[in-house]
This record gives structure tokens, sequence and C-alpha cells, in this order.
């Protein structure tokens, strides 16, 4: 943990070098443009203030005149240094503050120069050009050193004879000056911006740390790695949202149980989740609950995610419990034939020692029409009266077992007069189970209602391979409120148990199947006062689940 540590602040202050580094570059570059441009503007301004005075110099009549009194002439440095042109020359530069002022004849001799030895010798620069009658500007290094020069010339009064030159000079020396003045001012104002960048690259650095959960890049790419790894390899679906509630991470399983395509950084109300299941993700429920989302039986649940007291969303768990489901339904229809197997066990077994007596006792005259009474009525006709009516095992097994059941509970359960099923089923699991669910939400919806009369009456009626189903019951019906929404899952009219997933799926699973199969479930009475049943009914239609009676 400790070389951890230690790579974690090394990191960081790379972070923070890099990111001052790039501050200090860009104010580097900032700093050398502003330098070239403010030097290339300052030279322009020297040659042009040079320029200036050259040329007001060399225009002045006063000079033109002495100038070309002193053509052909040969005079002393001395004569030179007590003459007008060198009065003026030194009262010019005194006024203008520039490094020279320099007056030649035609042939470039000095007529004036700030220094006296210098006086009556040729200049140290070309004067051609100026002496042809052309101006120049240039930046050039003499006898007084490197300087910014004007170079003007000076013709005869009356003509256009150049009779001579006047060269102004601006000392560079005063452009850098000048330039070093300027760049020390804007370093006075660059260094509160360096700070300000150092400043704002430690906040950077501190914000980045907590975007990132202050997860190293090896740690993130680490925990892709696994991420991908896990959540795209396990067998449950996973989706996440973040504290918005858009959708951040949604494996491959959770897309094809939930039926929903590629989602991430969608809000996950648009993705197509149903209603139970968008309600268990934004209430954050951990229970189990069950949810139906086409042909797929679900188990969801829903649990905030946070680090160090940070929300940072949702994580819901997908999974699949259709084939779990089935063979629910499987082994509960077996179970009912048990039952009833065992209940048909122990009245034959009482038959057999009435028979025995009668026999042993010689009464066989009784035993004779015993046995008459026996075979003119099944084994299950006085245990559930109409149930020779219905043909198929299954559904009798299914029957009984609820007729005993409910006698417990002092409900009665009563086969219908319409009730004709002579054939087989050929779907036993979906129609016990579409059957089983409106038994036993019409057999708790009269044990709890207020009537005292607390019967569910069933019909069962063949039309070729479609059966029809009618449950009706005697309880308190179905509630105004409930009534549009009752087969939406999650819906009851009972109290909630701890049953895994809660209650609210019978009907929505029994409508399921079908549909599936074809046909569909209906409430066909929320409510009627005037009815002997004054609960609710169900109508139920099954195509294709009966084998059609070859008899």
């Amino acid at each position: 943990m400790a070389g951890n540590r230690r790579i974690d602040v090394r990191l960081a202050t790379q972070i923070l070098l890099l990111q001052l580094a790039v501050v200090a570059l860009t104010l580097g570059i900032a700093f050398g443009l502003l330098a070239v441009i403010y030097h290339e503007r300052l030279i322009d301004e020297y040659g042009e203030r040079s320029l200036a005075i050259a040329r007001v110099v060399a225009a002045a009549p006063a000079v033109r005149a002495e100038v070309a009194e002193y053509d052909g002439k040969t005079s002393t440095a001395a004569e030179l240094a007590a003459g007008p042109l060198q009065t003026l020359a030194n009262r010019v530069r005194s006024g203008t503050g520039v490094l020279f002022v320099v007056i030649t004849d035609e042939h470039g001799l000095r007529l004036s120069h700030p220094s006296v030895d210098e006086l009556g010798k040729p200049v140290s620069t070309d004067p051609s050009v100026v002496l042809a009658g052309g101006e120049q500007v240039i930046e050039q290094t003499g006898t007084l050193g490197p300087s910014m020069r004007a170079k003007v010339p000076v013709r005869a009064l009356g003509s256009e004879r150049v009779i001579g030159a006047v060269s102004v000079g601006m000392s560079t020396s005063s452009v850098y000056e000048l330039l070093f003045n300027e760049q020390r001012l804007a370093l006075l104002t660059g260094g509160p911006a360096l700070l300000a960048g150092v400043v704002l690259s430690a906040l950077l650095a501190r914000r980045w740390r907590e975007q990132t959960l202050d997860l190293q890049p090896t740690e993130m790419t680490e925990l892709v790695r696994n991420q991908e790894a896990v959540l795209h390899g396990i067998g449950e679906g996973v989706l996440a949202t973040d504290p918005r509630g858009n959708i951040t991470f949604v494996n491959d399983e959770a897309c094809r149980l939930l039926e929903t395509g590629p989602a991430v950084g969608r809000p996950a109300d648009q993705i197509g989740l149903t209603p139970r299941v968008l309600q268990v993700l934004r209430s954050c429920d951990p229970t189990p609950t069950l949810a139906n989302v086409g042909e797929h039986v679900l188990v969801v649940s829903a649990r905030p995610v946070s680090r160090e007291g940070r929300e940072l969303g949702t994580v819901l768990v997908v999974r699949d419990r259709t084939d779990i489901e089935a063979l629910t339904r499987q082994l509960d229809a077996v179970q009912l034939m048990s039952t009833v197997l065992r209940a048909q066990r122990h009245e034959f077994a009482n038959r057999l020692h009435l028979l025995n007596g009668l026999l042993h006792g010689g009464h066989s005259e009784e035993a004779s029409h015993y046995l008459e009474e026996l075979l003119g009525s099944g084994p299950l006709g006085s245990a559930l009266p109409g149930i020779g009516a219905v043909r198929d095992t299954y559904l009798q097994a299914l029957l009984a077992a609820k007729a005993a059941g409910v006698r417990e509970a002092g409900v009665t359960l009563r086969i219908g007069p319409n009730t004709w099923a002579p054939g087989q089923l050929a779907f036993p699991v979906d129609v016990t189970t579409v059957l089983g669910n409106l038994l036993d939400n019409a057999i708790e919806a009269a044990r709890t209602g207020r009537s005292l009369a607390k019967m569910v009456d069933v019909e069962l009626l063949q039309d070729n391979s479609t059966l029809h189903i009618t449950v009706a019951d005697s309880g308190d019906g179905v509630a105004p409120d409930l009534v549009d929404r009752i087969f939406i899952e999650g819906t009851s009219t009972r109290r909630d148990s701890d049953l895994p997933g809660g209650r609210g799926i019978g009907l929505t699973l029994s409508r399921q199947i079908a549909r599936a199969l074809g046909g569909d479930i209906r409430l066909s009475r929320p409510d009627n006062p005037g009815a002997e049943l004054c609960g609710a009914e169900f109508i139920a239609r099954l195509p294709g689940v009966m084998a059609e009676d070859e008899q």
C-alpha cells in the first residue's frame, strides 16, 4: 500500500508540474512574441524619428548655405569645431536626444560630429546612396557604436544638386534598454498570471482526482478490464444508472432479458423498460421482485451505489426465472395428482373395508347394491358434484385438490351446470396454471369477503379445441380504481406478504399465457350486487389446448 501511495503522489506531482510547464511555456512564448513585435516597432519608430530630424536639418536654408561654403574648400578640425554647422548639430542633438547629427560635404567628409577628433574625416559608413540623391534608413555600426540612422541629401539653394548629406542616428542600446523596461513591466503583470496558473493547475489536479475517485490510470484500466470480463461473463443481467437516471452500463444479458437495445447515455425511462422494472429501479428496492417482460419471468432488484459517501447511481440486477416458473407449474400439477391419488386410495380403502365386512357377514345382497352404487358414480362424484363432466385427469385432480383444500377454509367450490369438457389437455401445464391462479384468487376473495356465503363457482366449456373457463366468487369484488389495471403486474387486492417477488403476478402471468396461446382473460363482472355471487368473475379463453373427444 505504501508503494502504491508513492506512485499516486508521484503521478499527481507529475500532472501538476506538467500543467505548470504548459502555463510557463505559454507565458514564455507570449513574452518572446511580444519582445520581437515591440523590438520591430521601436526600430521602425526610431528610424522614422531619425529620418524626420534629418529631413528638417537638411532642408534648413542655413545648413544648405553653410554646406555650400565648404564646397571645394579644405578646413581643419579646429575650424570645423568652431564653425556654425558643428554648433547647429550639437544644438539639434541635445534638443532631440539623438546619438549624433553628422553633416558631410559632397565627398563624405564630416563637417560636424559629436567627437571633434572625427571632424574633417570621411564617414565610417558608405555614403554613396545618399550622395547620389537618395534617402536611407538603416541600422549600422559606426564610430559611436550601433545605431538606427537616417541619411538625407543636402541640396544647393535654388537647384537640385547634392552638395552634402545629413546623417541622424539613435543608439540601438537605448532601444534595448526601453525594450527591457517594457518586458520588466510585462513580467510584473505576468507574475500574477503565472501565480493564477499555479493555483488553477492545483485546483484542476484536485478536481481530476475527485472525478476519477482518486484512481490511477493503471487502476482504472484494470477496473475496466475486470468490469468487461465480469459483467459480460456472468449469467445475470446488470444495468447501471448515474444519479440523474441516465444509463451508464448494461450488459448483453440485461439487454436480452429486458428486451432493450444499446442504451448507454440514454435516460432509463426512455429505453422501453416495463413499469414494474422501472418502479424497482427508481425505488432502489433490494427486495427480489417478480416481473414479466415478454416471454420471460424475471426477478429484479436494485441497490444504490456510493463511494466514500458520494452517490454514484443505481445498479439493477436481473435474473431469469422462466424455466424455474415452468418447473414450478409442472411440480404443482404433479403434487395435485399425488394429493388426489392419496385421497382416492384412502377412499377406496374405506370402501373395500366396507365390502369386506358385508361379505364376511353374509350380507351379499347389500354388498351387491353397494357395488352397483359405486359403479354408477365415479370415485370423485360424491367429493365434488359435477366433476364427471370433466374427463381430463389433470383438470379433475386440480379441481378435486382445490375443493378439498377450500373446505378447511370454510369455502365451497362448485362445478357450474354448463360444464362440459370431454377432451384431454394438450397443454396441461399452461391450462392448470391459468385455472389454478384464477381459483386461488377467487378462493382468497371468498374467504376474506364480507359475504356469509363463501362460495366459488367454476365452469369449463370445451368448444372443439378451445377451452372456456369462468370463475366467479362471493367476495367483495374488484375496487373501481383497480378495474383498469387489475392485469398489470404488481396490482393486488391482498396485503403484501413475504413471498419472494411479492404479490400481483398471478393474473399478469395467466393473461400472458392465454395471449401466447391466442386467447385472453377478461374481468366480466367486477361488481354485481344483485347476483348470488356478487364478487368478481373472470373469463378465460384458451384456444388449441384441448384434444377433441373421439367417442
